[in-house]
């Protein structure tokens, strides 16, 4: 049996990123070894497109992870986990990726392709030079007043499941149930 017939077969003749039916074709996630169903995903030609080409992204087509990023299965976690990330701006898809849980093989096989792929973006860094990266956990290192929020985030409060912007000095996360944007100088990378 080829490894298209057992997507098929395992995905229902359906993409099992957004549940289109036709058009499919098999899709490697990177980085893997070789191209076997366990390191496949059946895709269809919109997933496809907006994975290969991120400037054509529409948002409200992957609305959809939130039911699919449920999946049992690794390769399919970790094209949700990407494609969250990626949207990680979109206030609804930060909640699901704050949700998401990945045991920790699957979940560093998720940021080794965004790695790969984003290696030409600058890095964000926190306070000592560590790289940090969507989903990490973070601990203030300063009392920080929060503008418009009315409260004070102390030193030694743990950010976890961060989001990356556009800024590599800033970074977004919860703390004290309010989204807040955070400067890295006043952060250190929690093991």
């Amino acid at each position: 049996m080829t490894i298209e017939q057992k997507l098929m077969q395992r995905a229902d003749n359906s993409c099992e990123l957004c549940t289109a039916q036709g058009q499919l074709s098999v899709y490697g996630v990177t980085p893997a070894a070789e191209l076997t169903a366990d390191t496949s995903v059946l895709l269809c030609e919109a997933c496809q497109q907006q994975i290969e080409q991120p400037d054509t992204i529409d948002a409200r087509h992957w609305r959809v992870l939130s039911d699919t990023m449920w999946s049992q299965l690794p390769p399919v976690q970790v094209m949700a986990w990407r494609q969250l990330n990626q949207l990680s701006a979109e206030s609804w898809a930060q909640d699901l990726l704050d949700m998401l849980y990945l045991e920790e093989e699957v979940l560093a096989w998720a940021k080794a392709g965004v790695t790969a792929l984003d290696s030409d973006i600058e890095a964000t860094l926190d306070s000592n030079g560590a790289t940090l990266q969507a989903g990490d956990t973070v601990t203030l290192i300063k009392d920080l007043a929060v503008k418009g929020a009315g409260f004070t985030a102390k030193r030694g409060t743990a950010v976890r499941g961060i989001s990356l912007t556009s800024d590599p000095s800033q970074i977004e996360g919860r703390v004290n149930g309010t989204r807040i944007v955070l400067l890295t100088q006043y952060l250190k990378k929690s093991n």
